[in-house]
């Protein structure tokens, strides 16, 4: 039964990834390495490693997300495109 859940994760992460890198919008891909790094944290819990998940999310998904959109927010575009 685990491995068709990490499977899953598997195929979701490369999916994000890809999204993550196609997108011109900076706030979308932010989101999506945002989910990246609460499905990766996912993914080590399934596979054991509690602490190691516990650590991504906070990190990961928490805290470098909101650093980022709080950073994309004070930033102005220059460019007219």
């Amino acid at each position: 039964m685990h491995w068709e859940v990490e499977i899953i994760f598997f195929i979701i992460l490369v999916i994000m990834a890809i999204i993550s890198l196609s997108v011109k919008n900076l706030l979308t891909a932010v989101v999506t390495l945002s989910v990246f790094s609460f499905v990766s944290a996912l993914l080590y819990v399934s596979m054991g490693a509690v602490d190691v998940g516990f650590t991504e999310a906070v990190v990961g998904g928490g805290v470098t997300g909101v650093l980022f959109v709080v950073l994309i927010f004070k930033t102005s575009r220059r460019s007219s495109d």
